[in-house]
């Protein structure tokens, strides 16, 4: 049985900042503003997110992105090999290419694989994509 792919909540980043802002954010911290650091990069980023939503949106139209998650199933490559498709697959958040998914078919009907975010692949899926990854 081919191991099924986990949909992580997160993703783990690493983040530089000046001592002053670090001491800043620890300070509103201590004062309870905020529970932790985290707490209060999140906040960060979710409020620039969406002071920015409009702009996001128009880019994900104009691009032709996909926002969320993105599972590609071996059936879905199939009706593409089919009818003689190439994919070109975009997307904003998580994708997901399933573990039973041969290397060939891949290769046969994934012109480009587009992510911003996270993409989950077998090994093996991933070095058969490595040109098409983008």
């Amino acid at each position: 049985m081919p191991k099924q792919l986990k949909a992580t909540e997160t993703e783990k980043l690493t983040l530089n900042l000046g001592y002053v802002d670090l001491g800043r954010i620890d300070l509103l911290v201590e004062e309870g503003f905020f529970t932790n650091r985290t707490d209060f990069i999140r906040t960060a980023i979710r409020a620039q997110l969406d002071r920015h939503g409009t702009e996001v949106g128009a880019l994900v139209e104009r691009r032709v992105l996909e926002m969320g998650l993105r599972d590609i199933t071996r059936a879905e490559l199939e009706t593409a090999r089919a009818a003689g498709e190439r994919l070109h697959i975009k997307v904003v958040g998580l994708a997901r290419l399933a573990a039973d998914i041969p290397p060939d078919l891949a290769r046969e009907t994934i012109a480009e694989i587009t992510v911003l975010g996270a993409l989950q692949a077998p090994p093996a899926l991933k070095d058969a994509l490595r040109d098409r990854i983008r």
